[in-house]
């Protein structure tokens, strides 16, 4: 059992959620857009007091792998580091998109489909991964264009529950023709879908090494142009 502090910054979501004994206690988040080096920290101190918590009653730092956004990925992933070294804590990493194909799950709770969980990654490209119910990676994650034939075949055999800030394209290509698809509104990149998870590795002593750790990209950072 444990009290672990989550962080999730993969997307334009800054969220941060307490948990103990896998439970939540605490939690803190924001959609504005490009807010998470100003908001986070707040955050943090905000569920800290509101749990009645001191920094060294934290048993390990859980961060949201990505991908994602490459600066909220940074912010996120620096924040955790600097708290793990400086209260002398392990840090946990969970891969974002299975944290919340998990949310998904115990929502629609259908043992026998599988769940798909969509980052934007702009126009007409998602972040995208394909899990069982418990979780097994069933499709590797990729970055993907999506079309009107986007996971056609699997379709044609299998429900899928699409869920996350890229879903909504899906959802539009396929308004016309959209067997077997389960479409979950509620679940995004949030802290609190991470806790299971965080609390099942501490209990593994699945840690990450805090020196060594980089956020999961998928891609390659490159900087736009500066329109004059």
């Amino acid at each position: 059992m444990a009290t672990i502090l989550n962080i999730e910054t993969a997307t334009a979501v800054c969220s941060v959620a307490l948990a103990k004994n896998g439970n939540l206690i605490a939690l803190q988040e924001s959609t504005e857009p490009n807010v998470h080096a100003e908001k986070l920290t707040l955050f943090i101190n905000t569920i800290m007091e509101q749990a009645g918590l001191t920094y060294a009653q934290l048993d390990a730092i859980a961060i949201g792998t990505g991908p994602g956004s490459y600066t909220g990925l940074r912010i996120g992933t620096s924040t955790a580091k600097g708290l793990c070294y400086a209260l002398d804590k392990p840090l946990i990493a969970i891969p974002t998109l299975k944290a919340m194909a998990l949310a998904s799950a115990a929502i629609v709770q259908k043992t026998d489909i599988c769940y798909c969980s969509m980052i934007d990654a702009r126009r007409l490209e998602v972040y995208t991964g394909l899990y069982g119910f418990e979780g097994k990676e069933i499709l590797p994650v990729e970055a993907k264009i999506l079309d009107e034939n986007s996971f056609s075949e699997l379709l044609a055999k299998n429900e899928i529950a699409f869920a996350g800030d890229g879903m909504p394209k899906m959802k539009q290509l396929l308004s016309a023709n959209g067997r077997n698809c389960i479409w979950v509104d509620a679940v995004y990149a949030s802290a609190k879908n991470m806790i299971p998870l965080a609390e099942e590795a501490f209990l593994q002593k699945q840690f990450a090494n805090v020196a060594y750790y980089e956020p999961f990209y998928l891609k390659d950072f490159v900087a736009g142009k500066k329109i004059l």
